[in-house]
């Protein structure tokens, strides 16, 4: 059987086409581009109940991945992480219906582990030596370990400010790893020059394909763990925006197989900090594309975009499943995360606990209610955001004795 049954990519713009077997970036007209499958060939010849015998990984869908061969995979075990009804925090939004997609039990701790398996295991099937590549610090260490493995070189630039935790991941595998004194934004721009001057795969955010083919198997598992139901709300932290990018096109690619309801599309919400909104601002004033946030600055770091390349995606699959855009306060995030860890167990990062305080506001607001299945994306562990607190905790003497356990 053919594994893979991708077909073509093709410009989300301007919908030109190009050949799957050759290395692509960005389109002639500067868009990104998306991967296309023969659904109609999958649709035929595989079928929902095949998945039950396969991996226990995102490579169960391979028939929808853009790698080809089987040797050429680079895989860690991701996928598959827990679906999780949160039931005792539900109930205190007033949302019975409440669960978490669980991204921080993937091999490096959040979600990029998916777009990093896709990304590299194609690098290396298209024959890429080294890419470079800015971020905020997660996806700079999922592809830096999955490029370890795939023997590929790495070259990683991200904001100083990124948290040391993720500063040190990278560093311990081997790539070359460069600090700048901005954001994002700025090494993204020293990127796009060392790409150029030193003909390097560009591996930023949506300039390569692939990486968005990883992120979207949030998607298929949402509906296969649901047993193939859609829920009404998938509430995603939207910094560039791939994963929500992502998950509409998973949605749309399981009507198109009869997977999934044909007539229900989960409204799409995305999440941003007050610190920077650009995608909410720009829904809001019911635009096509944002604009630059100047000076942004918010404590979930990965969100920390400005201004995203494939923001028009976000904004149409929000406008399409009639979705919506909240932007939250980096104080309230911090409370909400502290009462997830406090009331659930689940040490979420503050991108996944942004996701609930938005549940919490669009319940409030009537914006969803206690009949709807609401799915918030958490996005990576919490640990890796960690600052010491240590809130007073006394120190017992070797001879000392705990002398009450009863607040004075």
């Amino acid at each position: 059987m053919t594994f893979s049954h991708i077909s073509h990519l093709s410009c989300a713009k301007c919908s030109f086409v190009y050949k799957p077997d050759e290395v692509h970036q960005l389109c002639r007209c500067g868009s990104p581009l998306l991967v296309n499958y023969d659904l109609s060939s999958i649709s035929m010849k595989v079928k929902r109940a095949h998945l039950l015998n396969r991996s226990n990984d995102l490579w169960r869908y391979h028939e929808l991945l853009p790698v080809q061969h089987p040797d050429n995979i680079v895989s860690l075990g991701e996928g598959m992480t827990p679906l999780l009804p949160m039931k005792k925090i539900g109930q205190e939004m007033g949302l019975p219906r409440l669960l978490m997609k669980d991204e921080s039990l993937t091999p490096t701790g959040t979600f990029k582990a998916r777009g990093a398996a896709l990304g590299v295991s194609k690098a290396k099937e298209l024959g890429v030596k080294a890419f470079v590549m800015p971020t905020n610090g997660n996806a700079g260490a999922a592809w830096s370990l999955y490029a370890a493995k795939a023997g590929i070189e790495a070259v990683i630039v991200m904001p100083v400010a990124a948290p040391p935790f993720i500063r040190s991941e990278v560093a311990a595998t081997g790539s070359r790893l460069f600090f700048v004194d901005g954001l994002i934004s700025d090494a993204g721009k020293m990127v796009a020059k060392a790409a150029a001057d030193f003909h390097l795969y560009d591996a930023s955010t949506l300039k390569e394909p692939y990486r968005i083919e990883g992120k979207k198997t949030m998607g298929y598992e949402i509906a296969e763990m649901m047993d193939w139901q859609v829920p009404d709300v998938i509430i995603y932290p939207a910094g560039g925006g791939v994963g929500l990018i992502g998950i509409y096109k998973a949605f749309r690619e399981l009507q198109q197989l009869g997977w999934v309801d044909q007539g229900k599309m989960p409204r799409l919400v995305a999440v941003q900090s007050e610190g920077c909104a650009p995608i909410v601002k720009a829904w809001q004033e019911g635009k096509m594309e944002s604009e630059l946030w100047r000076d942004s600055k918010t404590v979930a770091f990965g969100i920390n975009v400005p201004k995203a390349l494939g923001d028009f995606l976000v904004l149409k699959a929000i406008y399409e499943t009639n979705g919506f855009a909240l932007a939250v306060n980096d104080e309230e995030i911090l409370e909400e995360q502290k009462r997830i860890v406090q009331t659930e167990g689940a040490f979420v990062c503050p991108e996944g606990a942004a996701t609930f305080l938005a549940a919490r506001k669009l319940g409030n607001a009537g914006v969803i209610d206690q009949k709807d299945t609401v799915v918030t994306v958490n996005t990576g562990m919490g640990l890796k955001y960690l600052h010491v607190d240590e809130q007073n905790t006394p120190v017992l003497q070797r001879d000392g004795y705990i002398k009450s356990l009863i607040d004075e």
